[in-house]
């Protein structure tokens, strides 16, 4: 997989793995959900329903932390973490559409951290049912300190998170040490609690979210492909280890009420009580903050690198190297935040904006293994299966957690990739799309390939041939009307030459490409040199298509000049032994009346088994929004009054099970009335009109043309049908 050239540079401040990746991860695992509610985990579901739970979360994310680490020894992973490898695996629209909810959760991440350490210092110190602004206040203060701390330098904060492992790591010594070790466990291994296991599951798991701090100074790492990896996965088995120790540990120390009423049960239970715990919990919730203040300032400038927001927003401090407009810019979205008060609710949605990037990440990871690019040579291979078994666990936990949030957070990135995809963005890169339509392709055509083919699923996949497209785009447009966004419509354009003049060819598709682009119509051109037209013609015809997908109509335009005429009915002839219909078209040159007002007229003769051909194509261009309210009706003449009602009640009986809404006619042929002249007569206002070919003999071509002709007179819009596929007479 290609990246952009910036990208293989040397990156950031050169972190190596144990400050840029393991350090900011682990310390966000082991956050305040281990301090505060581990022990209420423990008392609603009993030491065997907490360590369940610990083990489904984990799964989840040890596979996420093998899914990114999968992704990031494939690349070079610059600035943006998360953001980066989704845009480069995904495209830059999904990388967008997670990027910036990711960027707005990890900002008001901060925000969270903050209210949590000051509640959980007015608790501790005993300062309850105080007012709101109060805790607004000092959560406004953390912030501003947070920010403070990393505008000074990203290392000295980074640096500053190694004391608070320290304080960690001596609190989970002093709480072992303090348990008894020798008495009876104080809560039993079961408990029988009101609180639903997946009430209980959703109030941990974010305890296990702190993968993605591994991801967010990805642009600062010496070797992000090594130490990602290495560090993300170090840093989730630390935290398995700890958490599934600590529903032992805490059920030997404490009974199941004492751990459901009692959030500080740590500090009752370790050595040295709330001096030993008070700097692991506190160092735990701000090293949280901190690792969010750092690593959402950079997914913001990653985001500005790739033209998703402004470049002045990502633009890099000249002094420091540090993205300092898009840091303040991020502490003043969480010190704003702060002035929301109660942010449970949108803590809720800022989980499931992790959650989904997390899933993202899985899916990316299952679908790059599943196409199986060649570019795709990751260090660290897993399973296909494996990496889609993660996402299903990550939207499953997003609904489980909370429905409704889950809802409004998909809606959100949604919302942002269809914004995002309409304005048109082009990346430097490559990404896994082309390789999975590829996939998808190859699946589709394999099963194509035993399926049985019955009339109900015939579809037009037309071969356009145009010599002068930009006079031929009326009759493409109505080929994809026919197509119905689900036929395939080639436009080839055939130029008699030497292969000498292929580069000519090559600038004539792009510029047909284009005019096809501007003009909203989705056809695939090509353009061929070819020794004669007839010859090119005919080899085209037989070649078109792909692992049996193949043309089964040939559209030509109604020739210039009437002495070409023959010449075209040659090739239907040609055409038709190929088994090919052909359909000649004469599109209208005036304006069309409003799609409600407009006549389609189908000349039925019912002698060449055209007419359920004119007939499903009519049907066909009603469906279409161009043509969407039009009346089709059928024409038959007759040669006496006698024999129109059973005409008319035959033709109606045999499409009765056909479902296409129509109305039958008939017209009386009198003695000195010549069939042409009433086709034409009847014929003249109608929108289009549909009428059959026969076969001409060989040799026999300027008689035939000389009919169309007759036929043809001066009507303004007409398709002549020759139905030449295996379903003739099984249309409808």
């Amino acid at each position: 997989m290609s990246d952009a050239p910036s990208e293989e540079t040397p990156q950031g401040l050169g972190l190596g793995t144990f400050l840029g990746v393991y350090t900011p991860t682990v310390l966000t695992i082991l956050g305040v959900i281990l301090y505060l509610r581990m022990g209420w985990v423990v008392g609603q579901a009993g030491v065997g329903g907490a360590v369940l739970i610990v083990l489904i979360a984990h799964a989840i994310t040890i596979i996420t932390a093998l899914s990114l680490s999968s992704l990031s020894t494939n690349m070079r992973v610059g600035v943006g973490g998360a953001y980066f490898i989704i845009s480069r695996s995904l495209g830059l629209e999904m990388g967008g559409a997670l990027g910036i909810p990711l960027y707005l959760s990890q900002t008001l991440s901060v925000t969270l951290y903050a209210f949590g350490l000051a509640e959980s210092a007015l608790f501790v110190f005993g300062a309850t049912g105080v007012d709101p602004w109060v805790v607004q206040a000092i959560a406004a203060g953390i912030v501003v300190a947070v920010t403070a701390l990393a505008a000074r330098s990203t290392v000295f904060a980074l640096k500053a998170q190694l004391p608070i492992m320290g304080f960690i790591a001596i609190s989970l010594v002093c709480l072992v040490a303090g348990v008894d070790w020798g008495s009876t466990p104080a809560a039993p291994p079961t408990n029988f609690h009101a609180e639903p296991f997946w009430g209980v599951f959703a109030v941990f798991f974010p305890a296990v979210t702190g993968v993605m701090a591994g991801l967010g100074l990805s642009g600062d790492l010496r070797e992000p492909g090594k130490s990602i990896p290495i560090g993300v996965l170090f840093a989730v088995g630390t935290g398995f280890v700890v958490y599934l120790a600590a529903p032992f540990v805490l059920s030997q120390a404490a009974s199941f009420d004492e751990l459901l009423n009692d959030k500080l049960i740590w500090t009752k239970v370790a050595v040295g009580g709330m001096l030993a715990i008070l700097p692991g919990l506190f160092g735990a919730v701000l090293s949280s903050a901190i690792g969010s203040i750092l690593g959402a300032p950079r997914t913001l400038q990653a985001l500005a690198q790739d033209g998703l927001v402004p470049g002045r927003v990502g633009k890099l401090n000249n002094t420091t190297g540090e993205p300092m407009f898009a840091l303040y810019l991020s502490g003043g979205v969480a010190l704003a935040a702060v002035l929301l008060g109660d942010l449970n609710a949108v803590a809720e949605v800022v989980s499931m904006f992790f959650l989904t990037t997390y899933g993202m990440l899985n899916l990316a990871a299952a679908l790059e293994a599943w196409v199986k690019d060649p570019s795709f040579r990751p260090r660290l291979r897993i399973p296909f299966w494996l990496s889609l078994l993660g996402a299903v666990g990550c939207f499953l936990a997003m609904a489980l957690i909370s429905p409704v949030a889950f809802v409004i957070a998909v809606v959100v990135e949604l919302a942002l990739w269809w914004w995002l995809s309409k304005r048109r963005l082009h990346a430097a890169w490559g990404d896994l799309r082309t390789g999975f339509w590829f996939a998808a392709m190859r699946l589709a055509l394999m099963k194509l390939r035993t399926a049985r083919f019955d009339p109900r699923n015939w579809r037009p996949h037309l071969l356009v041939f145009s010599g002068d497209l930009e006079r031929d785009l009326p009759v493409v447009r109505m080929a994809t009307n026919f197509g119905q966004d689900h036929g395939i419509v080639t436009v080839c354009t055939l130029i008699p030459g030497h292969l000498d003049d292929r580069s000519a060819c090559l600038e004539r598709r792009a510029r047909h490409k284009q005019m096809l682009d501007a003009a909203g119509l989705i056809a695939f051109p090509e353009v061929h040199v070819v020794d004669t037209l007839e010859q090119g013609l005919l080899t085209t015809a037989q070649a078109n298509g792909f692992a049996g997908v193949h043309s089964n109509m040939v559209a030509l335009r109604w020739p210039r000049s009437v002495e070409n005429l023959p010449r075209v009915i040659r090739w239907v002839r040609h055409f038709d032994s190929l088994g090919k219909s052909t359909m000649i078209m004469r599109p209208s040159s005036g304006k069309l009346a409003p799609a409600t007002e407009r006549e389609i007229l189908v000349w039925w003769k019912g002698k060449e088994s055209n007419g359920d051909l004119m007939l499903l194509l009519a049907h066909l261009l009603v469906l279409s929004p161009r043509w969407h309210g039009a009346r089709i009706v059928l024409l038959s003449i007759v040669s006496n009054p006698a024999e129109s009602r059973p005409l008319v009640d035959r033709v109606k009986a045999s499409l009765a099970d056909s479902n296409i809404a129509l109305r039958v006619e008939t017209i009386v042929r009198t003695g000195d009335d010549g069939v042409v002249d009433l086709i034409r007569d009847r014929s003249r206002e109608a929108d289009l009109v549909f009428l059959g070919m026969s076969l001409v003999e060989l040799g026999q071509e300027e008689a035939g043309a000389a009919r169309l002709e007759a036929l043809a007179g001066d009507l303004d819009s007409l398709i002549f049908v020759r139905n030449s596929g295996p379903f003739r007479g099984r249309l409808v």
